[in-house]
């Protein structure tokens, strides 16, 4: 990002985040205010779905893998396909190596057939990784009897280098033909109703959390950018000119809002443009001390992938991320950690991705970058949890509780941050219409434990205790 600017007991029964992980099951993200529901347990428990697999590249190394799957009802009850998600489990070829999705042939169309790639918590010999299959809400229903058909899928290196593929987990060099296959999971609503994953699938119970030296929660429960309340909170309205983003576009405090969304307000980033430097606007809100170290970092966030009004397009750019200042270039206690969302791509990118970058340093000019980043290339229009823990060795970054990234040394924070909501628009070269267009970014609540790495799960039961006690703020994190 590099934008140009720098209570109660802390021990607020932090026991009670393990007994609450039995309450976030059953909320799941619902022990927040916008969540969507999850899938029942008497819908998984009724499921009867087996999966037949046959490899379309039987090869110990290969261009691309070729997982051709089925799924196919073995019960009596339908089953929307919408709700099942399928895991191909392998190895990849060193930490950093980046992967692309395809579908070749889908009976159901590849236009409803999704992927999505993750990280095993605890990996294995033969598995740190999974691409994660699902289906869009036109896929249809599988009634008792039938079968999806084929799913011709693939993946491959984002470099086209060769894959090894015979050290994978779900890799079978002798399924030349359909056959059911344990070593692929599918899931119905998060329960397991098909297969084996491999062990570093399941990182067990979390333990008890340690007591964090601090805490900031806040439910965004304000009037406008002028309440006095949100820089009383330690809140910073952006209105000062500047990057990052287009040269000229101005950050008008109004654009920060507080609308009701679900029965509760939210933080709204409005960022509009009419396709011209002068008619362009762009929003952020931070806050105004820089204080935030290692912890757990969490918020759920709207990312839309459509204006509000006007022609789409735009490359824009929607974040949750801290920052501390660069204070020479290539300074080495720069430190950055970001979610990233571009809905209409951007960087050279030609579609939504979303981005988990963490930094070391950079120079402005000429430009040079120390950083690494995970990226997944898919709409991701909607609401989010995205949490990113720091502890002594690494950086996790957790997508609606799955992991979605690790990076480690030499990308560790020296300094304390500050934490951020922009959106921002990276160039108008997406849509040179000039049209007015606006777009919302929301925020539903931010929270921070100060030196301790909690789990996704552990931060929804930490939400639902504060909202279960009708705190809307608080902040007991020590000054930086």
């Amino acid at each position: 990002m590099r934008p140009s600017h720098p209570g109660p007991s802390i021990r607020r029964r932090i026991a009670a985040l393990a007994a609450g992980l039995a309450l976030a099951a059953g909320l799941g993200a619902a022990g927040t205010s916008h969540a969507e529901p999850p899938g029942s347990a008497t819908a998984a428990d009724d499921t009867a779905v087996a999966l037949h697999y046959r490899t379309g590249n039987g090869g110990a190394t290969a261009d691309q893998i070729e997982p051709w799957l089925k799924l196919v009802n073995t019960g009596d009850q339908s089953v929307p396909l919408g709700e099942l998600t399928i895991r191909y489990y392998f190895k990849a070829e060193s930490p950093g190596t980046d992967y692309r999705f395809g579908c070749s042939w889908a009976v159901v169309s590849c236009s409803q057939v999704r992927g999505s790639f993750g990280l095993l918590d605890q990996p294995t010999a033969t598995a740190d990784r999974y691409l994660e299959v699902g289906f869009g809400t036109g896929a249809g229903t599988l009634a008792p009897g039938t079968d999806t058909g084929d799913l011709q899928l693939r993946l491959h290196r984002a470099d086209w280098q060769q894959v090894v593929q015979s050290d994978d987990y779900s890799f079978g060099a002798a399924q030349t033909a359909y056959g059911p296959w344990e070593r692929i999971t599918v899931r119905r609503g998060g329960a397991l109703v098909w297969g084996t994953a491999p062990e570093g699938e399941d990182p067990g119970e979390p333990g008890e959390p340690g007591d964090p030296t601090g805490e900031l929660f806040d439910d965004f429960d304000y009037t406008g950018h002028a309440d006095p309340a949100l820089s009383g909170n330690g809140w910073i309205v952006r209105g000062y000119p500047g990057g990052p983003g287009v040269p000229g576009a101005s950050w008008p405090a109004e654009n920060i809002t507080f609308p009701t969304s679900g029965g509760s307000t939210v933080l709204n980033l409005e960022s509009g443009t009419d396709g011209t430097p002068g008619g362009t606007e762009q929003s952020e809100l931070y806050t105004s001390e820089l204080k935030f170290k290692e912890g757990t970092y969490a918020a759920r966030v709207r990312f839309s992938d459509a204006p509000r009004f006007g022609p789409d397009g735009d490359h824009l750019v929607q974040t949750f991320f801290s920052i501390n200042a660069l204070e020479a270039p290539m300074d080495p206690d720069y430190a950055e950690y970001d979610f990233e969302y571009l809905p209409n791509g951007g960087w050279g990118e030609p579609d939504n991705i979303l981005y988990a970058t963490s930094w070391e340093t950079y120079r402005p000019d000429p430009w040079e970058a120390v950083n690494t980043h995970t990226a997944e290339r898919t709409s991701f229009d909607g609401w989010h949890d995205l949490v990113f823990t720091i502890d002594d060795q690494s950086i996790r970054y957790y997508l609606d509780g799955r992991l979605f990234a690790v990076h480690g040394e030499p990308y560790l924070p020296e300094r304390p941050m500050s934490i951020n909501f922009n959106q921002w628009f990276i160039d108008l070269l997406g849509q040179p219409d000039t049209t007015p267009r606006a777009y919302d970014q929301q925020v539903d609540y931010v929270y921070f434990a100060a030196d301790t790495a909690l789990t996704p799960a552990q931060v929804t039961a930490r939400i639902a205790e504060y909202r279960g006690e009708g705190v809307s703020f608080e902040d007991t994190v020590p000054a930086g």
